[in-house]
């Protein structure tokens, strides 16, 4: 029997294939897939999805035929379970959020199987944080898109950056750094020109995102805007982990907190988050055990009863 878990999201779409004793046989990997809507939008997912999971199948020298698949996805899965039905030969399917296989991978101990307890707060492209209690209650936190929250995110990060070097340019904000690494990166000769093709296609969100250690450099170089700029991401993400906290567990239960995504490399938000977060007793913050796409194959895993740890992950993950 093979099992499949995939983790869609706004930077990339991973697959992995595994069999009925947990052993991942291939991984794959593919361009982002979180919107169907829009033009283009269809196909794009439809390509993401069947790349990485063609990449997967050669790995492992199978045909793409499932006992048990889990998918989850960056904006929910409301438009894309018929998709994904278009695409898969599966006996038992669960179409989900990022965030669901984010807090199954990330909570995962060593040795034990099944869904665990804890928080998981994401920050990459966007941000959440989400969490699930010993009775199976979830909760979540954040998650808004980049319209109306993310805060914390790489895409809050540069545009906060890019904010600064506006005012700076414009006469009316203080001197930083972040004005000459933002235009030296992408090739833009004023920040108000790097404004106008943030509006454009050419700039999608998960590119203005990759310019997130931009900040982390201006930092390391004493920029205080940058620092803030830094430790305020830090302070809004333990704000969203706190929240979740709230919701689902009682005053001192010790909770494990994880964290996830890109900003999270940054040591100055890394460090800044663990100690916010430990400063509420009861808690431990650390890393994620694992990353989403082997928290879709471990809900793979249970949607056909079996308990099995996976074994044999690609280490770095793709």
């Amino acid at each position: 029997m093979l099992f499949l878990g995939v983790d869609g999201g706004q930077t990339a779409t991973v697959a992995l294939i595994a069999d009925e004793t947990g052993c991942v046989l291939g991984s794959g990997e593919a361009g982002p897939c979180n919107h169907v809507q829009g033009a283009g939008g269809r196909e794009k997912f439809i390509a993401a999805v069947r790349e990485s999971l063609e990449e997967a199948c050669r790995q492992a020298g199978v045909a793409p035929e499932f006992a048990a698949a889990c998918l989850g996805f960056s904006g929910g899965p409301d438009d894309k379970e018929a998709l994904v039905r278009e695409i898969l030969s599966v006996e038992k399917l669960l179409v989900t959020d990022d965030a669901t296989i984010a807090l199954t991978g990330a909570s995962a101990l060593t040795g034990a199987v099944g869904r665990q307890p804890g928080i998981v707060t994401i920050a990459g492209t966007g941000s959440i944080s989400c969490g699930r209690n010993a009775a199976g209650r979830r909760a979540r936190a954040g998650g808004w898109g980049y319209v109306f929250g993310d805060e914390g995110s790489g895409f809050d990060l540069v545009r906060q950056a890019l904010r600064a070097a506006l005012r700076f340019e414009e006469g009316w904000g203080p001197q930083t750094a972040l004005r000459v690494m933002l235009l030296t990166q992408t090739g833009a000769r004023t920040a108000n020109e790097l404004m106008h093709r943030f509006y454009t296609t050419d700039f999608p969100r998960s590119r203005i995102a990759a310019l997130a250690p931009c900040i982390n450099d201006a930092a390391a170089q004493g920029d205080v805007l940058a620092i803030e700029l830094l430790h305020a991401a830090a302070g809004q993400l333990a704000m969203i982990t706190a929240a979740v906290r709230g919701q689902l567990f009682t005053a001192r239960e010790p909770v494990r907190v994880s964290w996830m995504g890109g900003v999270f490399r940054s040591e100055r938000v890394r460090e800044r988050f663990h100690t916010l977060v430990e400063l509420e007793d009861g808690c431990t913050a650390g890393p994620a055990a694992q990353r989403p796409a082997v928290g879709a194959l471990m809900e793979a895993f249970e949607l056909a009863g079996l308990a099995v740890e996976p074994t044999n992950v690609p280490s770095p993950m793709p």
